[in-house]
């Protein structure tokens, strides 16, 4: 399973998008079977939907789900952060000051593909959460962005104004900063800087 849900954590699939189980087992090299347990445990937790023709699907989000994810991501991962600022090592942050640069580059790299941005943004985020030293927590965390992860592409994937001015690479630089001082309330209000800045971006150009 731990594949697949990083097709939805990092944004490799699209809301809408359909999973050929024969497909995805071939493209991991297992059989049929571990896929299909593994899709149908993602449905189960409302990661992924069986359409009316039986097909499995990424869902469709709707613009009231959108900002329920949103509000609840604001308290929860808010609350990841201050916790790690009391754990920020050096380590931490120069991971985290290298993972922004690369964000950045992929950011400005020519071509429309963007998909690893998605990918960049999301192992930030989660180097940030681990550093909290509360499992539960990131385990919580995840079940949020197995859901939102795919509706990231419209923030950064597609080349949004939001990617070509780094938007969220400023957010994670003031947030960076807000660890290495220790101070749990700064680092937060970078993050809901990033968080809510995605989430209108999101609405305007997909529920509008």
């Amino acid at each position: 399973m731990f594949q697949i849900k990083e097709l939805l954590l990092t944004g490799q699939l699209m809301p809408g998008e359909q999973l050929s189980l024969r497909s995805t087992a071939e493209a991991l090299g297992v059989s049929m079977m571990p896929v299909r347990e593994a899709v149908y445990q993602l449905v189960a937790d409302q990661a992924l939907e069986v359409a009316p023709n039986r097909s499995v699907r990424v869902p469709l989000m709707t613009a009231a789900q959108l900002k329920e994810i949103t509000d609840i991501r604001l308290q929860i991962e808010g609350y990841a952060v201050e916790q790690a600022a009391q754990h920020a090592t050096p380590a931490l942050i120069d991971t985290l000051s290298s993972l922004n640069a690369q964000l950045a580059r992929e950011m400005d790299a020519p071509g429309s593909d963007k998909s690893a941005v998605v990918l960049i943004n999301k192992e930030l985020h989660f180097s940030v959460y681990e550093a909290a030293r509360m499992p539960l927590l990131v385990k919580i965390i995840e079940s949020l962005w197995l859901r939102i992860g795919p509706v990231l592409n419209y923030d950064l994937r597609a080349g949004s104004e939001r990617t070509k001015n780094k938007i969220a690479v400023g957010h994670h630089e003031k947030m960076i900063a807000s660890l290495e001082q220790r101070n749990g309330q700064r680092a937060k209000k970078a993050l809901h800087a990033d968080i809510e800045s995605a989430f209108k971006h999101i609405l305007s150009k997909q529920f509008s």
